[in-house]
């Protein structure tokens, strides 16, 4: 009997990454690939790479070396580099680690199977030139038979002077409607149950698209693109990350408060509690329109989860101007808040600005926020203490294999004792016992059936 080859894929950064490594190990497997835990083991090994902070570069190098290793002692091991390091670096990558075989861009993750046949071929490929981004049909390698990530839009047109992404991940293209509603459909019928639609700037859906509604406005927005697929039978809930305040609307959040499958957590960066920050940055809004924004999800939803994204010793900031932050953070009270120290990425604006602040500066300005980010977190889950929340099962506690674990409609981490064979993928309504900054615990008071599946 024939033993099938095996991969391994490394995944780091954020979500638009471990979809685009679903997808990747979905292409692999249709080769005949089988997975394997063991990165030590398989024949072709991915790392799908990060650019956001240097320390993600970094890990990057450190496990690339290894593989190298592995790769000069048996050279019929295959490596590819993707993702945002492999579109910043390109040909540099092979020039610092040439036991590479692939390097690829993230617009060119569905393109894997012709690469691959490339390197097959005899060839060290470099894919990083921009391409149109053609509608996927692979079927990803799930990590989640529950949950699942659904690309609404790639790329991004933003400028924000700290950010790699638009260089590495290629202007806005949007998927139709149509062929996102039929992915969804095609994860309703394997028994999926949430959905979360995903993009670098998600509320900028459908600028690129054609199509003029008779009151002037574009035909197809995030918004509508929530009605159109919302009945879709079997999905229960429905999410979407990540938002930009420079295009988050009210008529937006009137249609997640209108629309009952769309659970009530927002995560909206806001970067930075300063005007003039917030202008060197080139993020088009200020924190007023920012406070704005959260006033009106929390008048149509009082007890929406909010969470967001904050940097800190941005070239220039002074201490007045992270206290503006830090205050911001004390008013709107996040339910879980991303922090990070500036990081000077390459081929930015900011890193070449001659403001840069000390390393000294960034850690405690960092750890002083993280601190109230901490303190503000723990207020807001006291409101959870002695509640029943919906919680849709997941999978078993790693920790604790008598307790199964999932997530509320906003978005908070629940652990309680169950059995994941008879729980997982169902709706089970919990009493919560304990509460904890960033995840609860509680009791079964009751096990949801579900409609419509």
């Amino acid at each position: 009997m024939t033993t099938k080859r095996r991969y391994h894929i490394i995944t780091y950064g954020c979500q638009m990454n471990k979809a685009d490594s679903e997808r990747m190990a979905g292409i692999l497997e249709d080769m005949g690939f089988e997975w394997s835990e063991d990165q030590y083991d398989a024949e072709i090994v991915v790392c799908n790479t990060c650019s956001i902070r240097d320390n993600a570069e970094q890990k990057v190098y450190s496990y690339l070396g290894r593989q190298a290793k592995r790769k000069r002692e048996n050279p019929d091991i295959t490596l590819v580099v993707a993702g945002c390091v492999a579109q910043q670096e390109g040909e540099t990558l092979l020039r610092r680690v040439p036991e590479l075989d692939l390097v690829m861009g993230p617009q060119h993750a569905n393109r894997l199977k012709d690469l691959l046949h490339e390197v097959y071929g005899g060839s060290q490929v470099v894919a990083t030139e921009p391409v149109h981004i053609m509608e996927d049909i692979t079927k990803p390698r799930r990590d989640s038979k529950v949950t699942a990530w659904v690309n609404v839009i790639y790329g991004c047109n933003e400028r924000c002077t700290y950010c790699v992404v638009p260089g590495v991940r290629g202007v806005e293209q949007s998927r139709t409607p149509e062929a996102i509603r039929a992915e969804i459909e095609e994860l309703a019928k394997q028994g999926y149950k949430e959905i979360t639609l995903l993009g670098q700037n998600i509320d900028a859906y459908g600028r690129d698209l054609p199509g003029i509604t008779p009151e002037g406005r574009r035909q197809n927005t995030l918004t509508d693109l929530l009605y159109y697929v919302h009945d879709v039978p079997g999905i229960e809930r429905i999410r979407f990350a990540t938002s930009h305040p420079r295009y988050f609307t009210e008529r937006l959040i009137k249609a997640c408060a209108e629309l009952p499958k769309v659970c009530e957590h927002f995560h909206i960066p806001f970067q930075s509690g300063d005007n003039e920050v917030l202008k060197r940055m080139a993020r088009g809004y200020t924190h007023e329109k920012y406070r704005r924004i959260i006033g009106k999800v929390r008048e149509y939803m009082p007890d929406a989860s909010i969470s967001a994204d904050a940097i800190v010793a941005f070239p220039g900031e002074t201490e007045e101007q992270f206290q503006k932050t830090m205050q911001l953070t004390e008013d709107i009270g996040f339910d879980l808040l991303n922090t990070a120290a500036y990081s000077p990425r390459p081929n930015t604006p900011a890193a070449e600005w001659e403001e840069q602040l000390s390393e000294e500066v960034k850690s405690d300005r960092l750890q002083r926020l993280n601190h109230l980010v901490g303190t503000k977190a723990a207020e807001r889950s006291q409101r959870y203490m002695g509640r029943i929340e919906e919680v849709l099962v997941e999978d078993e506690n790693p920790k604790d294999k008598n307790q199964v674990m999932g997530r509320t409609r906003g978005n908070r981490l629940t652990f309680f004792t169950g059995d994941i064979n008879e729980l997982k993928g169902k709706i089970v309504k919990v009493k919560i016992t304990v509460v904890r900054p960033f995840s609860l615990t509680g009791e079964v008071v009751e096990v949801r059936e579900m409609v419509g599946v």
